[in-house]
């Protein structure tokens, strides 16, 4: 824990809050111990932090951005990706309690857990210290190296869609599921998007946000050609 504590950049006062923030479900199951709680619900409470942390920094360093703007750029500072990366520079796959389990399939190297486990530390060093060091983590770690250049080029296809639906009063974007294949280590999922219930775009990935994305790629595309 010095070493991880070291390169987090923050001592904890009370150390089961990083423990926790370290336990994979699976792990916290196998011990059928009170004592042993998964990071699942510090990670909800990380989640909303750096959510705010990324929104007040957006808004304070991109004064003239519209507010659909900075919500696209929020959703790609914090997205899983971005996540991911910052534990594998803090190799937090080093220090994860996992089961046996989730352990064979891969979990150590899942870039959905290890991002979540990035969130949940997040949540550890608040309920720690407060909001001032929490905020000092995000911005050493998450937003110190932000290239405005490089995140405006982000496309957000299901916020866009939904902008170009509304346009219509009264209609409705929906996404549902329709495939699921690969190991638990190498999923691919498949989705499809409704407007007001009729398939407008399907599309696959390695998560279910990602699919859902491309759905809505395809279906804004297929809108376009319908105006040619």
């Amino acid at each position: 824990m010095d070493r991880l504590e070291e390169k987090i950049g923050y001592s904890f006062h009370d150390r089961s809050l990083l423990l926790t923030a370290l336990t994979h479900s699976s792990y916290a199951n196998e011990k059928n111990n009170a004592l042993v709680q998964s990071y699942e619900r510090q990670e909800f409470l990380g989640d909303s932090i750096l959510g705010v942390t990324a929104a007040e920094f957006l808004f304070r360093h991109e004064p003239h951005l519209p507010e659909g703007q900075m919500t696209r750029l929020r959703a790609e500072l914090v997205c899983e990706e971005n996540l991911h990366k910052v534990a594998d520079r803090l190799e937090l796959s080093l220090y994860m309690r996992l089961g046996r389990g989730e352990q064979k399939t891969g979990g150590r190297k899942r870039a959905s857990i290890l991002a979540d486990m990035v969130e949940s530390i997040i949540a550890a060093i608040y309920l720690d210290s407060g909001m001032e060091e929490a905020t000092a983590f995000i911005m050493r770690h998450i937003l110190n190296d932000v290239r405005f250049e490089d995140v405006h080029s982000f496309k957000d296809y299901k916020t866009e869609l939904q902008e170009q639906v509304q346009k219509n009063k009264g209609s409705v974007v929906t996404y549902e599921q329709t495939g699921e294949s690969g190991p638990d280590h190498c999923k691919v999922f498949s989705f499809r998007v409704l407007i007001n219930g009729q398939p407008a775009g399907e599309g696959s990935g390695r998560t279910k946000k990602e699919a859902e994305q491309q759905a809505a790629k395809l279906a804004l595309e297929n809108m376009e050609k319908d105006k040619q």
